[in-house]
């Protein structure tokens, strides 16, 4: 009878198993043809297409100055101080970024929390039935309910520097996060005076090209008046008005050039630029040479400074391959509370252990070795990425400080030279009223008057641009050096409020003193780059301006 019991439940067991794997079959065929397939393609349109029209909630990050706060987008910008503090408070990439900057903040604390107690636990409820045959054709079933938990202690006390490892990487990324930010918002304030810059030189440009147009109107009203007199010929006349055409084209193009700096300046600064626009506030450079240019940016650039970081993060990750190849202690303890068999639960048991551990490789087939090899040639890169950083930098800092003093001192001979032009075009038409020069002499030194402003317009745009390249190349255009008055965004504020986070009190330094007994030096990485300390000659040009020391500010003036 017990037999045949157990084979009843048995076969009870196995038609319930099948009854519901036939439902669900049911309830799968039930679907039309192809629906699934429709599903997945409505499923897949959703992706690319927004949920609706974008909706507005403006809102500035907290820290941001109420002076910023307070500002009114649709109020245009007339001076380049607040256009650059506009763009340095609001800019959505540069938000991004110091966002991003205090995401990586976040892995110190997790790198520092290795050093304190883990505690893992299971907790289980379940079922078990077993039939076993204890002789041929006689089965004893077993079956009921139990519950378990268990919870595993580890405190690390000796890891051969794995934990310093992991938090010298987290510092290394936090470093190079942190220039990397110093570059955007470099890059941020470059732009936005760029853009400042373009729509006075572009509006500039549209100036000059009408002033042209209606200098080639009035030709041309002249020219048709001397024609019905047989002044002049026909071809003279012809002349002219091809000028005209395109000097209307040239307005054309001068006005779109400039509608489309203005949409830069709006994207840039966040804010639309006034009719009136003032004119850039003068640029201090701090430096007297170009060799003081290249030692300045080997302190304050930020990319040579992402270069160190970068390094320094992979130096880290090849202390943990060696770390892995070391052995390490642990203090472990365990408790476990459940059922004495997993039949019942009516029968308990408490289990306490505690123990050291010392555990470690003794055989991996190379791959510990392999691992190591493989992070000292990264680490050997990025060390020599560093000297690659720096070549680089000194190429931007020869090109813009050579662009600066060439454009600089090309303006004084440009103002020179449209002052002559308008001199000889002024004389030409006089000349050519009393028969002493050709129309197309005059519309040759009209020519000649337009090159030489658009020219002017240009350098002098150009010149500006390349200093705040300079600035940018050498690591100055920063809020603290432009307006070193100003609030700024402090790294450092969200930095010292979390790293400890992760912090035993008392057992968390003591144990970091034990860990970095065993991590390498921590010490920027000598240049090694045989060319490091060669230097070129920059143009021969003299200054503009007297140049200020390191200490005072970039811009002068509001």
């Amino acid at each position: 009878m017990p037999n045949r019991r157990a084979a009843l439940r048995n076969a009870l067991a196995c038609s319930a198993l099948v009854a519901s794997t036939l439902w669900v079959a049911t309830l799968a065929s039930a679907q039309p043809l192809g629906a699934g397939e429709d599903q997945d393609q409505a499923a897949a349109s959703r992706l690319n297409k927004p949920s609706g029209p974008p909706r507005y909630e403006p809102l500035l990050p907290k820290g941001t100055p109420e002076t910023i706060r307070e500002v009114d987008p649709t109020v245009p910008v007339n001076n380049l101080s607040d256009a650059l503090q506009m763009a340095y408070w609001s800019s959505p990439s540069l938000l991004a970024e110091r966002a991003r900057m205090r995401s990586v903040d976040f892995r110190l604390p997790q790198a520092r929390a290795q050093y304190g107690p883990r505690i893992d636990y299971v907790a289980s409820y379940g079922y078990q039935r077993d039939n076993t045959e204890i002789l041929p054709n006689i089965f004893r079933p077993r079956s009921g309910w139990s519950s378990a938990v268990s919870a595993v202690l580890t405190q690390p006390v000796y890891t051969f520097g794995r934990n310093a490892a992991g938090e010298n990487q987290a510092l290394g990324q936090i470093a190079f996060e942190r220039a990397s930010l110093r570059q955007s918002e470099g890059q941020a304030l470059f732009d936005a005076l760029s853009a400042y810059a373009g729509v006075l030189r572009d509006r500039a440009s549209v100036g000059i090209a009408r002033d042209n147009l209606d200098l080639l109107e009035r030709e041309y009203t002249d020219s048709k008046s001397r024609l019905d007199v047989r002044e002049i010929t026909l071809t003279d006349y012809q002349q002219v008005a091809t000028r005209v055409e395109l000097g209307r084209a040239q307005l054309l193009s001068a006005q779109r050039v400039a509608a489309s700096s203005e949409a830069v300046f709006l994207s840039r600064v966040g804010a639309p630029a006034a009719i009136a626009l003032k004119d850039p506030n003068p640029l201090v450079i701090p430096a007297r040479t170009l060799e003081d240019a290249f030692a300045f940016s080997d302190l304050h650039n930020p990319v040579i400074g992402a270069a160190y970081a970068r390094e320094q993060t992979s130096r880290a990750a090849k202390q943990a391959a060696r770390a892995d190849m070391m052995p390490r202690v642990d203090l472990r303890g365990r408790a476990n509370y459940g059922s004495v068999t997993p039949y019942t639960d009516r029968l308990r048991t408490t289990e306490l252990r505690g123990e050291v551990v010392v555990s470690g490789n003794l055989f991996q087939s190379g791959q510990g070795m392999a691992r190591i090899a493989e992070a000292n040639a990264a680490n050997d890169a990025d060390w020599r990425l560093i000297d690659q950083a720096q070549r680089e930098n000194r190429v931007e800092l020869a090109d813009a400080w050579n662009q600066w003093l060439a454009l600089a001192a090309s303006t004084e001979y440009l103002a020179k030279a449209v002052d002559e032009a308008q001199a000889a075009y002024d004389g030409a038409v006089l000349q050519e009223r009393a028969g002493m020069r050709t129309t197309l002499d005059v519309l040759d030194l009209a020519r000649e008057l337009l090159s030489a402003r658009t020219n002017y317009n240009g350098a002098t745009s150009g010149a500006y641009l390349a200093q705040a390249r300079l600035l940018l190349a050498m690591g100055a255009l920063e809020q603290s050096y432009l307006f070193p008055d100003a609030p700024r965004y402090d790294v450092e504020a969200h930095f010292e409020k979390v790293k400890e986070n992760g912090d035993i009190p008392l057992l968390t330094p003591l144990l970091r003193v034990i860990d970095g007994v065993a991590q390498g030096s921590t010490k920027d990485r000598a240049l090694r780059d045989p060319s490091a300390k060669v230097t070129v000659p920059g143009v021969d040009l003299p200054i503009p301006g007297q140049p200020a020391s390191p200490t005072e500010p970039a811009m002068q003036g509001n």
